[in-house]
């Protein structure tokens, strides 16, 4: 069988003892990286020398067919750097693949950055959806693609460009919506930073260290007065949509009257 194993996203003492008890055991692993496994191999103590096979994102296709035909004799352990696979992580294409050729696929629970940045953010955890790393171009445009998104946003991003992301964040959901920067989690430097996007933007304006989790606000409910929902209109606008746009936005959604809802922004403006 497959087994998708958890491993710590930062501190050791995470790594479960099913996670302890398989690495001592198995005779093959798959991982991101193997020399992140033999370090945490030995950070554990485990004495096991199982064979490694390199699992990332330039050879998963290729490498699946083969990962499989072992897995259906014995079982394949599956690791990424750091969380559980196939999160933003190598693991989907192998897993997609064994399910076809009917090999069982198990997981070993375990660590999330996802789960753990949601948890600790103070936002709403009733619904949420995770964005995986945010896009290197376009993010404005990324960004207000998700305006009218209700759920609670979990999204990954590098260190070097977290400041410019929050600025493109705040221009196009607004300066005020409610954003949480995770940095670290689980390790010795933890940092949890709660504001607004343009407080987190200017706060991060030349970036930061570590592994970062962003976990967004998501957007109020539309209203069912005009004067709400103009205000939703104007919000929109201010974000960098067309007045005509943003009117037919709230107009779909809220039953509203585009031209209603059009003519009462262009006359607030």
């Amino acid at each position: 069988m497959i087994i998708l194993a958890a491993t710590p996203i930062g501190n050791l003492g995470d790594a479960s003892r099913r996670l302890i008890e398989t690495l001592s055991t198995v005779t093959v692993i798959a991982s991101e990286d193997t020399r992140t496994t033999i370090h945490l191999m030995r950070a554990l103590g485990i004495e096991n020398r199982p064979r490694l096979v390199a699992l990332h994102e330039h050879n998963e296709s290729e490498k699946a067919a083969e990962l499989v035909e072992l897995a259906k004799t014995i079982d394949v352990l599956v690791l990424s750097d750091a969380g559980m696979p196939s999160i933003s992580d190598p693991g989907y294409s192998l897993v997609a693949a064994a399910a076809t050729a009917g090999v069982t696929v198990t997981a070993l629970p375990g660590p999330s950055a996802v789960l753990t940045a949601l948890a600790v953010s103070g936002l709403a955890t009733d619904r949420f959806t995770f964005e995986g790393f945010l896009p290197r171009k376009s993010r404005v445009a990324y960004f207000r693609g998700l305006a009218r998104e209700p759920r609670t946003m979990v999204f990954f991003e590098s260190p070097n460009r977290l400041g410019a992301a929050l600025a493109d964040l705040a221009a196009a959901l607004g300066d005020d919506r409610r954003v949480v920067v995770c940095r670290e989690l689980t390790k010795l430097h933890e940092e949890v930073v709660r504001g607004s996007a343009r407080e987190l933007a200017t706060r991060f304006a030349d970036g930061a260290r570590g592994e970062i989790c962003l976990v967004v606000e998501g957007a109020s409910a539309l209203a069912s007065d005009l004067p709400t929902g103009i205000a939703q209109v104007l919000a929109l606008v201010a974000g960098g949509a067309k007045l005509k746009d943003a009117s037919s936005e709230v107009a779909e959604a809220t039953g509203l009257s585009r031209r209603d809802l059009y003519e009462g922004a262009l006359t607030s403006r």
